[in-house]
């Protein structure tokens, strides 16, 4: 049996391992220019400006780097478009830019901190202990349970530890919110934690939405500690510590938004001239923001101690006294499944009785370093640490596991196939999420239909690596997505995702979107992204792009390593009403085991009449987008207007067994003499690789042709596809991979 100091121990280790690691290779990387020397006497003081908003927290460390040069410093301040630093050594009076490293250590040296803290006290160790060595023995009476949230109500009363086991859609949120306000309503003191400030916020204002709807809210009880104050509070203002402070000290509030402004004044100030005088002035102002903000945060102290139920970040619990010096009754712990299990410890050890809620069938926590303890420790979550999840794999529910077993989010063609090859039909649907998604799924692209597979197999080979980050694309699967986002959002789709397993499609669909729709006000929330940043939300379309198809000869590691299954359910599981899957069913089933998830969705969409093939494509495409035009690849007289009005430049690709028929030769000698023709092909030069697997035409560096020239065209079956791309953006970033 590990002991509890064991573990402690092997937690630093990997927590310093990993801040080694952030501190040799990593680092968020940030341009500064003009710097302007304030203060010479060390440490010196310089004022940067910045292309966008830091929001680096002050007195945060960082690294400068100018050139071969590189200092240590802190933050002073970073608000708008400029930034003051703290510098160890002086690079004289002008730096014309730099690089600002930022990488939050210091967050994981608070948390080896709280460590130490749990070593010396007796009473937080056995909290760990219980944490990860849950009873085998439940002990609320079951005979009482009337409900979901009743019965968390009582496994939370009569157990110290409850882990609560939430697939998506299955009211997760519904279900804590009411289990700590029922908690707050017997006077006890709840903290509500999460790894993001966005978790954080839903939570605590469904609390606060269901304290005041039964009338008992008072002004005070309820804290939402840190954190923006994203949307979700807007509705609860009286929540959060700059409001209470506002009511209760106008005066301070007024002084703190005083020199805030003044400061930002002066910011624009030096960002249009620089003056010496100006800089003394900033610099003594920032002075006065100090002091004012630690009267401010001898308030925010106070507000915390007398708060019952306290909403905030494990990195501010664990970096802030006013919370960790608190003895809370309950703490809940939401999203856990993507939290270090030293921070669930850590959480564990704030109350006497704590709630971890999560789905370990979703995202891991995510650690840069490659030590083993890291790996041990920081890149699994608790669940199966604490070995709750070993009972599941010999079919059996862990006694101090609850799981919410019923999901209201997705239509029941979109959840058959999570319910059951991901949740072992642990999990069902409500009767009423059919009819709740009707309308999205009545709706276009493929009106009626809830679940589609947009299979482009046999269209080509278009799947490269990014020559920079080596992370894979695919513009033919690029444009067929964004061909259903556009039919989906003309459909009066109100929020549409687009997820993929690779930062460079996802990074190119937001190129797209960005471009495509520039002189539009969107009237759909849509978001082009890989999949952490989708946990933990919902849209109403999805379409999941998995990006892989020849000429790759082997499967992306995304798509077939250990957390593969997790980012397809996420994919899948953010989806209400229309769930779109744009792959290559062809290299799928060629490239994937029968046992991966992704081989397994292919395969149970095919076996429910589920797919769509490239020969349908009339049948979908209804609204075509005039800076994307898709038509029958023969028809070439769309394609010889463009060669015939090229102002600049043709650029054509040729990839092995392609050459150009005669009427493409007498179009191209024809052009206009001073556009210049560049040939990517391999016919001529004797090479045995080919420069690009792919035919097309890009003119004049703006207008990009996919699918022409197509004669002989490798791996192409009927009907023959072309599309028309209006994308400077995009037409760079290919000719850059080239």
């Amino acid at each position: 049996m590990t002991t509890i100091k064991t573990y402690i121990n092997e937690w630093q280790q990997a927590l310093q391992n990993e801040i080694n690691h952030l501190k040799k290779f990593g680092g968020s990387r940030y341009v500064v220019t003009n710097g302007r020397l304030l203060s010479n006497e060390g440490p010196y003081s310089y004022y940067f400006d910045t292309a966008i908003s830091l929001r680096i927290p002050v007195s945060s460390s960082i690294k400068l780097e100018w050139g071969t040069m590189k200092t240590s410093g802190k933050v002073l301040s970073s608000e708008g478009s400029g930034v003051i630093l703290s510098l160890e050594h002086s690079f004289g009076d002008l730096i014309p830019d730099a690089f600002l490293v930022h990488d939050p250590w210091e967050l994981l040296e608070q948390l080896i901190e709280r460590l130490d803290d749990i070593k010396k006290s007796k009473q937080k160790r056995v909290r760990v202990k219980r944490l990860m060595d849950p009873s085998m023995e439940a002990k609320h009476p079951v005979q009482k349970i009337k409900s979901n949230i009743h019965e968390l109500v009582l496994r939370s009363k009569y157990n110290p530890v409850t882990y609560v086991w939430g697939p998506p859609g299955t009211g997760k949120t519904y279900t804590l919110a009411r289990t700590a306000a029922n908690k707050y309503f017997q006077q006890k003191k709840v903290l509500i934690l999460s790894h993001s400030n966005q978790a954080v916020d839903v939570l605590i204002n469904e609390v606060t939405h269901f304290i005041k709807k039964k009338k008992r809210f008072r002004e005070g009880d309820v804290l939402r500690y840190g954190g923006n104050s994203g949307e979700e509070l807007l509705v609860h203002s009286d929540i959060t510590t700059g409001q209470l402070i506002e009511k209760q000290d106008p005066l301070l509030a007024n002084d703190r938004d005083r020199l805030v402004e003044e400061r930002r004044h002066l910011k624009q100030d030096l960002a249009r001239s620089f003056s010496k005088r100006d800089s003394d002035h900033l610099l003594e102002i920032e002075t006065k923001i100090a002091r004012v903000l630690e009267k401010v945060r001898k308030k925010e102290v106070q507000l915390v101690k007398e708060a019952f139920i306290v909403g905030t970040t494990l990195a501010k619990a664990a970096s802030d006294s006013a919370v960790y010096e608190t003895e809370y009754d309950i703490v809940i712990l939401d999203e856990a499944s993507m939290a270090y299990v030293p921070q669930a410890a850590y959480a564990a050890s704030l109350g006497r009785r704590v709630i971890i809620c999560g789905d370990f069938k979703q995202l891991p926590p995510i650690a840069s370093s490659r030590d083993l303890l890291a790996a041990k420790w920081l890149k699994e979550d608790v669940f199966h640490r604490a070995g709750v999840v070993e009972w599941l794999n010999e079919g059996k529910l862990h006694p101090q596991l609850f799981l919410l077993k019923e999901q209201r989010r997705m239509h029941p063609e979109i959840s058959a196939f999570t319910n059951r090859y991901i949740y072992h039909s642990l999990v069902g649907d409500h009767e009423s999420v059919s009819k709740s998604r009707n309308q999205i799924v009545s709706r276009a692209p493929f009106a009626g239909r809830a679940a589609v597979l947009l299979d482009t197999s046999f269209t080509g080979y278009h799947c490269l690596s990014d020559k920079l980050t080596n992370s894979r694309f695919n513009l033919w699967q690029l444009l067929f997505s964004f061909q259903l986002i556009h039919e989906a959002y003309l459909g009066g789709a109100k929020s549409i995702g687009y997820v993929t397993p690779y930062r460079s499609q996802a990074s190119l669909m937001e190129l797209l979107l960005e471009e495509i729709y520039a002189n539009e006000r969107l009237e759909a929330d849509v978001i082009a992204a890989t999949v952490h940043r989708f946990q933990g939300s919902e849209r109403d379309v999805m379409v999941f792009d998995s990006v892989d198809s020849g000429p790759q000869e082997r499967a992306g590691m995304l798509l077939t390593g250990k957390d593969s299954e997790r980012l397809i359910n996420v994919a899948i599981t953010r989806t209400k009403g229309k769930f779109l899957h744009v792959s290559n069913r062809n290299f799928i089933q060629t490239h994937f085991y029968q046992g991966k998830t992704l081989r397994q969705l292919v395969d149970y969409q095919i076996r429910h009449n589920q797919k769509v093939t490239t020969e349908q494509i009339g049948s979908w495409i209804v609204n075509q987008h005039p800076k994307l035009r898709w038509m029958h690849a023969l028809k070439l007289e769309a394609i010889f207007r463009d060669i015939n009005a090229a102002k600049a430049s043709i650029m054509i690709s040729l990839p092995n067994g392609i050459k150009l028929p005669k009427e493409w030769k007498k179009q191209l000698l024809n052009r206009a003499k001073h556009v210049k023709l560049s040939v990517i092909s391999n016919e001529d030069s004797g090479q045995a690789s080919e420069s690009c697997p792919f035919p097309f035409v890009i003119i004049d560096e703006k207008v990009l042709w996919l699918g022409l020239p197509h004669e002989g065209n490798r791996g192409v079956r009927p009907p023959y596809v072309a599309a028309r791309l209006s994308s400077s953006k995009v037409c760079e970033y290919l000719v850059r991979q080239l």
